[in-house]
């Protein structure tokens, strides 16, 4: 049997339910549900009034898996407003898209946009999906996608989001892999055709938001966009510098695999952190110390790059929180220092 065969049967039944959606669902959301707009100036985000904005915030956890564990709800967004988070990024797993439905995460969503406007937070809306979007592999089961989804995806909460500029950016494919090869063929030119379709809808949708398109190696590196970047305006990118990708010192292979195009782009880093080698639930690619920390933090600034620390759970790895007090772990002491203007 074609072990496809679900997932674009799960398509097919999302869009057919599009008709069905409510009609407030595809209505512009009104002014005072959101902060104020963000666009694209160049290589800065910039605010109504031309002032460039910098981002720093905190990466959540998925809705359902907070829904789980009985934290889906305002304190915890509040949590991360008082580390002094001015943006935060929602990441939504494809085989848990499906399983709770599209309709109840779209109210999630809803919901955490909400709380998120009243604290005064941006919020990325990340597709949570690992793996190779032109074959169809994931990096593991939960990241199961395909092309056809993640444009039903994103219509949908496109849709849902019309005009609400507290929804000031779409992480379109979280990280693009294929492991070198086991997971098939990933030209640049073909994802990159890929991804310019989902961004021609979403303007055509709403142009309000600024589309964060991700590289390749888990989406570390972004050296395609030196000789061809994505072909439309508004654009910024991502990379995420997990501390084992590159040895110290880190600061000038950054430049060369995805700093550099902050001359030129946006960047936003929606993803990175540390963790101690001893800790649960610990692997390679995270284990480091502030002095990473330190490295990366004063990178960034330097360069006027965004950034979302991973992850607000005591769980997912490498954790902020060791618990559901809401207790620091080492990273976390490190990052909320750094939030609230403090030098760590």
């Amino acid at each position: 049997m074609n072990n496809r065969a679900p997932v674009r049967l799960a398509a097919l039944l999302l869009w057919l339910a599009i008709a069905a959606l409510p009609a407030h669902a595809q209505q512009p959301q009104p002014e005072n549900a959101m902060l104020p707009p963000l666009s694209v100036d160049g290589n800065r985000f910039v605010d109504s009034a031309g002032n460039t904005v910098v981002l720093r915030g905190i990466a959540l956890s998925d809705p359902l898996h907070l829904t789980r564990e009985g934290h889906w709800n305002r304190d915890y967004f509040a949590r991360a407003r008082e580390w002094n988070a001015d943006v935060v990024r929602i990441p939504v797993h494809p085989v848990w898209w499906r399983e709770a439905g599209h309709e109840q995460y779209l109210e999630w969503l809803e919901e955490g946009v909400g709380w998120a406007t009243e604290l005064g937070m941006y919020v990325i809306i990340d597709w949570h999906a690992i793996g190779n979007p032109l074959t169809g592999i994931p990096h593991r089961p939960l990241y199961l996608t395909t092309q056809e989804e993640t444009y039903y995806f994103w219509h949908l909460v496109a849709n849902r989001f019309r005009g609400n500029t507290t929804v000031a950016f779409y992480e379109l494919f979280n990280e693009p892999t294929n492991r070198d090869g086991q997971m098939g063929r990933l030209p640049w030119s073909e994802y990159k055709a890929f991804i310019e379709g989902v961004i021609y809808m979403l303007y055509a949708i709403d142009d309000s938001k600024i589309p964060l398109v991700a590289g390749f190696d888990w989406a570390y590196s972004l050296e395609h966009i030196r000789d061809d970047p994505i072909d439309f305006p508004g654009v910024a990118y991502v990379s995420h510098p997990y501390p084992q990708k590159r040895e110290p010192p880190w600061e000038s292979q950054w430049e060369e695999d995805w700093g550099y195009v902050a001359e030129t782009y946006p960047v936003f880093v929606t993803e990175f952190g540390f963790m101690a080698a001893d800790l649960p639930h610990a692997h390679i690619p995270v284990i480091a110390d502030e002095r990473y920390g330190k490295a990366i933090t004063g990178y960034m600034a330097d360069k006027g790059i965004s950034w979302t620390a991973w992850v607000l759970d005591p769980v997912w790895s490498p954790q902020l929180i060791s618990d559901w007090d809401f207790t620091p772990t080492a990273q976390g002491e490190f990052f909320r220092s750094v939030l609230k203007g403090e030098v760590p």
